[in-house]
Parts: structure tokens; sequence; C-alpha cells
């Protein structure tokens, strides 16, 4: 619990088997949080047997997509707060308490991988990803009037269930571009928000699209694509008219 409000963290997961157990770990020894929901994405075989030798509770999501993944993981917290993050080791779950901070000011609070710093050795952020996100992000500040955005593509992030509710009602992606899609409707929102540093470590195993340069490719051009085409219909969104 953090400050007087639960907290559950959420988890997708589709290659993460070699890594899924020790992330789960890694939050459960922070106090603050109160559940673990993990997101069983058609994940690969023996994910199930590395869950269950944690305290975390597993949920079958089998539309298969990165969004499907999480819009099932948020619609499963019943708590006044949500993280959600990627437990392939890329993260450490101890900066979960750096987006906490900001918390009683925020209704969003998004990590960051481009700030050179935190990026260890190792890890799959090279000048492409790096440059790439931080172009986009650049482009969306310009557009969209928002505030200081540096990365486009971090899993890394906490909301209360007001923000949560507000998005499930807006978000019709599946795919990979879900991150961006649930950014953009926390920009346009109205509710306050802030992007924090977070430490990027290398990855357990390869990823389904940031491991193929191609798969990166075109996942960046369909999310330039999404911010143009989410700037056009804003008021739309805004007002909850999405069309499914």
């Amino acid at each position: 619990m953090f400050n007087g409000q639960t907290l559950a963290v959420v988890l997708p997961t589709y290659n993460e088997k070699d890594s899924i157990a020790e992330c789960i770990r890694g939050f459960e020894a922070i106090p603050e949080v109160d559940e673990i929901i993990v997101v069983n994405n058609n994940a690969a075989e023996g994910t199930s047997e590395e869950v269950a030798k944690t305290g975390a509770r597993e949920v079958i999501e089998t539309t298969q997509g990165y969004g499907a993944a999480i819009k099932r993981g948020l619609r499963e917290a019943d708590t006044d707060l949500v993280a959600v993050c990627e437990p392939d080791g890329t993260f450490d779950p101890a900066d979960l308490r750096k987006l906490l901070a900001f918390l009683p000011e925020c209704d969003l609070v998004v990590g960051s991988r481009t700030v050179q710093s935190f990026i260890w050795d190792g890890s799959n952020m090279g000048w492409f990803l790096r440059w790439g996100n931080w172009a986009v992000a650049k482009g969306i500040e310009v557009s969209y009037n928002s505030a200081y955005l540096s990365d486009v593509g971090c899993t890394f992030r906490v909301m209360t269930r007001r923000h949560k509710d507000y998005v499930l009602e807006r978000a019709t992606l599946d795919g990979s571009a879900f991150g961006l899609e649930m950014l953009l409707i926390g920009v346009m929102s109205g509710q306050k928000y802030v992007q924090v540093p977070v430490n990027y470590l290398p990855r357990v195993g390869v990823s389904s699209v940031t491991g193929d340069f191609k798969k990166t490719l075109d996942l960046g051009f369909e999310m330039m694509g999404l911010a143009a085409k989410m700037r056009v219909n804003r008021n739309k969104i805004r007002a909850g008219r999405v069309d499914r």
C-alpha cells in the first residue's frame, strides 16, 4: 500500500519464461505492492510453472498482442493504483518507488529509457532506438503541446484508478503500438502526468519486436502514423467516441 492506496503491478508476458520469476520476486520485495498480476498472452511453454513458484496471480489472455495483454491486466486490477512493467529483465522493480513519488501530484507517471546515464551496457538501446524514440517524442511535444517527453515506448508506468478507467474507455489497439496509444490518451486527457528516467538493463532473451530491425522500423512508422491520426481525432477521443 502506498499513502493509504492499494497498488497492483501488471506484468504482460509472451517470451519471458527465463526472467519472469526474478522480476516478480523483485516486485514482491517492495512493501508498497499489494498484488502482482501476470497476464499470460500465449506465453512460452514453462511460463506458468515459473509464475507458480511466486505469489503472483496469473490470468490467461488468448487475444494475441501487447495491448490486449495490458488491457486485460488493467481490467483485472481492482486497486487504487496500477503499475505496468515488462518482466524481461530490462527494468529494475526498485524504480517503482521513483514513479510512485510523483503520484500525489499526478494521475500518470511514465518511465523514460533514453537518458544516457541510466542506460546500462548491453541493453537494447542503440542509437537507432534511442534517437528514434526521442524524435517521435519531440514531435508529439510540438504537435500536442505536451509536457516534456523523451521516450514513447517505455512500458514501465504507474497510474491512478481514475486514469486507468479513462484509458480503458478509449483504447482500441491490441498490438505493439498500444504503449503509444496509452501514452497519447494520457497526454490528451487533461490529467497531470510526468515522465521520469528509469534504469534500462540488458534483456533476458530476445524481444519478439525490438530484436528484429525490420519489425522495429515498421513499428516506428506505425507509431508515427498513430500519433498523427490521434491528433486529428483528439476531440472524439477525449469524448470517448472511439471506433473499436
